[in-house]
């Protein structure tokens, strides 16, 4: 069965998008209370899948609060008390699943073994390889409406561990951020050439615009970065989370550069991967420094940045054989679309 092609949708207005859909009973309160201010139902998060559709999303719609919120919903709820009980109970269901997947190693030397195999090439069995392989054009604009959930705030979550660091780590992790933001040029930061992109491949680059038909493998991979940023004690993972981003894009973006080629798709979508090749060779060495910096100030980090490197990987890995799984039965990898 061939996948519908994914339509453009109604353009969100301003900067806010609507709330998404329901996909359960937990997301459905947590978008009830936003657009009407009433809790009605009692919660039974322990019973849900912690990575499953209705937790991500749930999840996601707390968070997103903190980032540009939602059309019709007052600021304030950014700090609405039952909002954030709901999102700790959450928040405490995701964190217990990813260190049952990847445990909690402690050692300085772990995180050491964990850089170097981040160096390594990437897989040939992944998506990118698989559309260098097998040229399909909605299938590419598949993996770029995924990835505009984060893309399209690229490096705002990791902003957050700014004030939470010291010394030279802090500055390093500055300077990664600084050309992320497009080192002064507003037409240069990385969330405008991904949506410069998206208009190439006639998407919709309206920020949360694809909320809907995104899956759980692909917000879980936000909502990681997100939970991590906003909160202290979670530091350390963020710059693991941060540390895989910037050692392995190198290397995977010069393949989405030959990707971009295969399809025929011009310069204004090679040119976000581009970037990337030239700006993260740079960020992998001064990464690997800021790493450095931050253990020496607080050697307790390594753990957890360790931490954070695998349950980045392991989430990315979800992704990937979602997709997979998806193409090889001939379907669509978004919702609702085939």
């Amino acid at each position: 069965m061939s996948p519908q092609p994914v339509a453009p949708p109604t353009r969100a207005s301003g900067l806010r998008p609507p709330l998404p859909s329901a996909r359960g009973p937990l997301s459905e309160e947590m978008i009830q209370v936003l657009s009407s201010g009433g809790w009605t139902c009692r919660w039974a998060p322990a019973d849900a899948d912690p990575l499953g559709e209705d937790v991500q999303l749930a999840l996601y719609i707390a968070y997103e609060l903190h980032y540009r919120g939602f059309a019709g919903v007052e600021p304030a709820k950014e700090w609405d008390l039952e909002v954030l009980a709901r999102r700790r109970t959450l928040e405490a269901l995701f964190r217990d699943a990813l260190r049952a997947a990847v445990g909690r190693p402690g050692s300085a030397d772990a995180l050491e073994v964990e850089i170097e195999a981040l160096l390594q090439p990437p897989s040939d069995s992944g998506p990118s390889a698989h559309l260098l392989r097998n040229p399909d054009l909605e299938r590419l604009r598949e993996v770029v409406v995924h990835r505009s959930l984060y893309h399209l705030k690229e490096a705002d979550p990791q902003a957050w561990v700014l004030p939470r660091l010291e010394g030279a780590a802090k500055t390093l992790i500055a300077a990664v951020e600084f050309d992320e933001y497009g080192g002064g040029r507003a037409d240069r930061s990385h969330a405008e050439l991904y949506a410069a992109m998206m208009r190439c491949l006639d998407l919709d680059d309206s920020y949360g615009a694809y909320l809907d038909v995104v899956p759980a493998p692909m917000i879980a991979i936000v909502n990681f970065m997100s939970m991590c940023g906003l909160h202290r004690e979670l530091r350390g993972a963020l710059l693991g989370q941060l540390a895989v981003v910037e050692l392995t894009s190198p290397l995977t973006s010069r393949r989405m550069v030959d990707v971009a080629r295969a399809h025929g798709c011009g310069a204004e979508v090679e040119a976000f991967y581009a970037e990337h090749v030239v700006a993260d060779v740079v960020h992998e060495r001064t990464m690997r420094d800021a790493l450095a910096a931050a253990v020496d100030t607080e050697p307790a980090l390594a753990a957890d940045i360790v931490f954070g490197m695998r349950a980045a990987q392991m989430l990315d890995s979800r992704l990937d054989a979602h997709l997979l799984t998806r193409w090889g039965a001939g379907r669509s990898s978004l919702l609702g679309t085939g």
